[in-house]
C-alpha cells in the first residue's frame, strides 16, 4: 500500500465511517440531444454498500460511468474525496466492474491480474500479495493458470470483479456484478462487498432486481433519470409504509417526483437548450493507468478490458 500523497490524498488513508465519499451537485447529463440524468444531487458514503436501483434505462449505468470520470457532464459535478471525478491522481484509488467483458481471454487468470497490477504501480511482494488474496477472495483458487477463455460464464464474471479489486480501491463501482449468477454464489459476493465497506470503502452496487435492494446498507432509487428515494432500507419502507423494497419502489414510482422528501429531482428542471452532446468516451480499462501510460494494443483474440477508471 502506497503512503504518499497527491494533491492532498494520502492513498491507503482510512475513510470515517458515513463520511461522504463521492458527492454530486446538480448533475445533468445529455446524450444525443436527451436528458438521462436529470439535475440530482446525491452522496455516497464510505463505509456502506449503497445500492443504485431502478429499471433498465433509468440512468444508472450513465450515473456508474461519471461517478468514475469517464462519462462527460453538462452541467453540475461529481466529486470523489475531494477531487473531480475523472482526475488522474483517482485512477489507481477506484475499482470499476462493467457489465461488460473486462479481461484478456487469451492469458491466464494470473497473467491478467499482474498485467492490471502492474499498471496499477504494485510490484515484487506487493503484486504478488495482491494477485494471491484476490484470488482466494472471489473464490478462484485453483482456476489461477487457466486460460480465461475457457472459463464458465460466472467464472468470468468473478475474473473481471477481480481486476476491480486489485488495489485496495477507496471506491469500487459494480454495474450489475451478480447477474447470472447462482445464489450461493451471489451470497459469497454480498458478503465481499459488505467485508470491504467494513474497510472503509464506498461500494455502490447497481441492480435492477429489488430483492437485492435489502442486502444493501443505503439506497438509491432512480427512475427516468431522477432519484425517487435515498435512505436506508428500513427508511424507506418506513415512509411508504409498504411491506417490502418493490412495494416502496412502486408506491414511489406512481407518485409525483417533483417535491418529495427524499432525495427527488426538481420536477420544474428545464433541460439546457442548446448542450452539445457529449462524444461517446473510450471505455476504461479497470485499472487506468497514470495519463502518460499508453496501456499495451489487446491481444489478438482478446477484447481491450474496460474496467478500472
Amino acid at each position: 500500500m502506497r503512503s504518499q500523497k497527491d494533491h492532498g490524498l494520502e492513498v491507503g488513508a482510512p475513510v470515517e465511517i458515513g463520511a461522504p465519499v463521492v458527492v454530486g451537485r446538480d448533475l445533468v447529463v445529455m446524450r444525443g440531444g436527451h436528458v438521462v440524468l436529470d439535475d440530482i444531487t446525491f452522496t455516497i458514503p464510505g463505509g456502506h454498500v449503497t445500492g443504485l436501483l431502478g429499471p433498465s434505462g433509468c440512468g444508472k449505468t450513465t450515473l456508474l460511468r461519471t461517478l468514475v470520470g469517464v462519462q462527460v457532464i453538462t452541467a453540475g459535478s461529481v466529486t470523489l474525496l475531494g477531487l473531480p471525478a475523472g482526475h488522474p491522481v483517482l485512477r489507481a484509488h477506484v475499482g470499476y466492474a462493467t457489465q461488460d467483458q473486462a479481461v484478456y481471454t487469451d492469458l491466464t487468470l494470473r497473467e491478467n491480474l499482474r498485467y492490471f497490477g502492474t499498471v496499477l504501480g504494485l510490484r515484487g511482494a506487493a503484486l504478488a500479495a495482491a494477485v494471491t488474496s484476490t484470488i482466494a477472495a472471489l473464490d478462484l483458487t485453483g482456476l489461477e493458470n487457466r486460460v480465461i477463455g475457457t472459463f464458465s460464464g460466472g467464472q468470468l464474471a468473478r475474473a473481471g470483479l477481480a481486476v476491480a479489486l486489485l488495489g485496495d480501491p477507496r471506491l469500487l463501482v459494480l454495474d450489475e456484478p451478480t447477474v447470472g449468477l447462482d445464489p450461493v454464489l451471489r451470497r459469497d459476493l454480498w458478503g465481499l462487498f459488505h467485508r470491504i465497506a467494513a474497510g472503509g470503502a464506498a461500494v455502490i452496487v447497481s441492480s435492477h432486481v429489488m430483492d437485492e435492494a435489502a442486502r444493501c446498507d443505503h439506497l438509491l432509487f432512480m427512475r427516468e433519470g431522477r432519484f425517487l428515494a435515498q435512505a436506508p432500507p428500513a427508511e424507506i419502507l418506513r415512509r411508504t409504509g409498504a411491506a417490502d423494497l418493490e412495494d416502496a419502489f412502486l408506491r414511489l414510482a406512481g407518485a409525483p417526483t417533483g417535491t418529495g422528501p427524499a432525495g427527488t429531482a426538481p420536477a420544474t428542471h428545464t433541460a439546457p437548450a442548446t448542450p452539445t452532446a457529449p462524444a461517446t468516451p473510450t471505455a476504461p480499462a479497470t485499472h487506468t493507468a497514470p495519463a502518460t501510460h499508453a496501456a499495451p494494443a489487446a491481444p489478438a483474440t482478446g477484447p481491450t478490458p474496460g474496467s478500472r477508471a
